[in-house]
């Protein structure tokens, strides 16, 4: 018996082999991708509870949080053009994956990489559940949940040598929780910068490979790492604090310059000014500022009856943009009646200026900005500066990452040292953004008045609201951290009219400003003493030089 069993093993072995061979290039010739069917859809009342339980994960979030909300027109909107976003995005699909096919023919004698279909199918991911986050910031946060259970007919065909090898895509689904950040607002359509993406989860993704006819995601273990595999390159890639950037606007045409350093002016003489008084002297002054700023002018003091003034007064200016900025020079003559008249003026390029190295300016002044006018030949004198440009540290709070083209960005923050932060003179930026509840007891046209050290400076007055807008900023130059100091701002109405009692105060708020000195900014909303329910929204930065 145990010959004979033996013989028959070996006979059965010598039988099958070439027939299981044989079956299985048949099936590899001659095997199609099955045709994907719509499932099949039943109304709850005809589940049974065991179902229905089974369902209950399934449930839509705007039923379980109420912080989400239902967006049916948006899924509506979704399926209507699901049939053009299913050829779109096939076409994006196509053409991002020749490039990659096209590397790999010739190698490894593959002959040809091609789909030979794609289609995302007819069923549309569906919006589980829509949460918009309010922020301090400029930017609008929307966290969709979305839940795709699809039906795509994505066949890929490999010809390997002489042999047709299709691989079939089937029963996809994913669920995923992104969170869409569009920011900063702007006043440029479509309103919005750049479209941030990441994920506040690890996504769920699920489909089944089919090649040559087989499940091949039913060999054991490979389904899990196939899953472990998918969430572990994704999560590395897109999780929070990980994004995808996408550029809508150029950032060159919605850019808002920024201050990147100061100007110190030292107004130290003029010579041999004009006689412009009928006595034959002159009353002069001098008003400096920067080209392409909207602040007013600053002045000196006015040295009476005579023509070669000693001023050495010095002065501070917000430098936003030294490559393209020019100082300003005018020399005036004050009268007590009328116009003053202009003596002569000069500028000078701050791109001249070397960072941190005081220069001295002897210039000639001249009569107009047409330096090459003929007639402008009349001697006006002479007036002598020294200027020190001092540009602000790089800001430790920037963000790292490509400014244009789709990148990933990942937030971080490279803190100073406490010597640096606690030293040196800097800018104090305040911008006053808005109030909500502001309410007076006889009329609303609110405004701010921001006062520190003894300087007061006010947005303008908005008519009839209880919530203005006014997204104003105001700036103090400063020779030392403002450690340990507060800053006053309080919101006031005027009536438009006359009146006995024409101002009247909504509330007011001392913030510290110790926490901007030690965190570079802060964005906050306080809270207005004297007021019932008013809110102050308030951006403060200190930068140092």
């Amino acid at each position: 018996m145990g010959l004979l069993s033996t013989l028959l093993g070996i006979i059965g072995f010598g039988i099958g082999v070439p027939f299981g061979f044989l079956v299985g290039f048949f099936l590899f010739i001659y095997s199609k991708p099955k045709t994907i069917k719509e499932p099949i859809t039943r109304p709850l009342y005809e589940l049974d509870n065991g179902a229905l339980l089974d369902l209950l994960p399934d449930i839509p979030l705007w039923v379980k949080c109420p912080d989400y909300e239902r967006v049916d027109w948006l899924n509506k909107f979704v399926s209507d053009m699901w049939p053009f976003l299913d050829k779109a995005v096939c076409a994006r699909i196509r053409s991002m994956t020749e490039p990659i096919f096209a590397e790999y023919i010739g190698k490894f004698q593959i002959e040809a990489i091609e789909f030979d279909n794609l289609s995302l199918g007819t069923l549309p991911p569906e919006i589980h559940g829509l949460k918009v986050c309010e922020t301090n910031e400029k930017e609008l946060v929307l966290e969709p949940a979305v839940r795709w259970a699809g039906n795509p007919n994505i066949v890929l065909v490999l010809k390997l040598l002489s042999f047709r090898i299709t691989v079939q895509l089937v029963d996809l689904q994913i669920f995923v929780a992104p969170r869409i950040t569009l920011k900063p607002l702007v006043p440029t359509l479509p309103c919005f910068a750049t479209v941030a993406v990441s994920l506040l989860e690890k996504p769920d993704v699920d489909f089944g490979m089919s090649i040559l006819g087989g499940d091949i995601m039913a060999i054991p273990g490979l389904y899990q790492f196939v899953q472990k595999t998918i969430k572990r390159q994704v999560a590395s890639l897109y999780l929070w604090p990980l994004t995808l950037e996408i550029p809508i606007l150029d950032p060159a045409t919605v850019a808002v310059k920024k201050p990147v350093g100061i100007l110190h002016v030292k107004v130290v003489r003029a010579q041999k000014l004009l006689k412009m008084d009928i006595l034959g002297t002159s009353d002069p002054y001098v008003k400096l500022n920067l080209t392409g700023e909207r602040l007013p002018a600053k002045k000196t003091t006015i040295k009476k009856r005579n023509l070669n003034p000693e001023w050495n007064e010095k002065f501070k200016l917000i430098v936003k943009d030294p490559a393209s900025q020019v100082l300003q020079l005018q020399v005036f003559d004050w009268d007590k009646v009328g116009t003053h008249d202009r003596l002569g003026m000069q500028f000078v390029p701050l791109k001249l200026l070397i960072p941190y190295e005081t220069k001295e300016f002897k210039l000639d002044l001249l009569k107009h900005t047409n330096i090459s006018d003929p007639q402008d030949k009349k001697q006006r004198g002479k007036i002598v500066v020294e200027l020190t440009y001092s540009p602000f540290r790089e800001d430790s709070n920037k963000l790292d990452g490509p400014q244009d083209g789709y990148g990933r960005k990942e937030s971080g923050f490279d803190r100073t040292s406490d010597s640096e932060v606690f030293s040196g003179a800097g800018l104090l930026s305040v911008m006053v953004q808005g109030a909500e509840d502001v309410e007076g007891e006889r009329h609303n046209n609110p405004y701010a008045v921001v006062l520190f050290r003894g300087e007061s400076k006010k947005t303008k007055m908005i008519k009839r609201t209880r919530d203005p807008l006014w997204n104003e900023e105001f700036q103090f130059t400063l020779e030392e951290p403002p450690l340990n100091e507060k800053i006053h701002i309080e919101v006031m109405s005027k009536r438009t009219g006359i009146s006995f009692r024409s101002k009247e105060c909504l509330g007011n708020v001392d913030i510290n400003l110790t926490d901007v000195v030690h965190n570079g900014r802060i964005n906050q909303k306080y809270n207005l003493i004297n007021s019932k329910n008013g809110v102050i929204h308030v951006e403060i930065r200190w930068t140092t030089v």
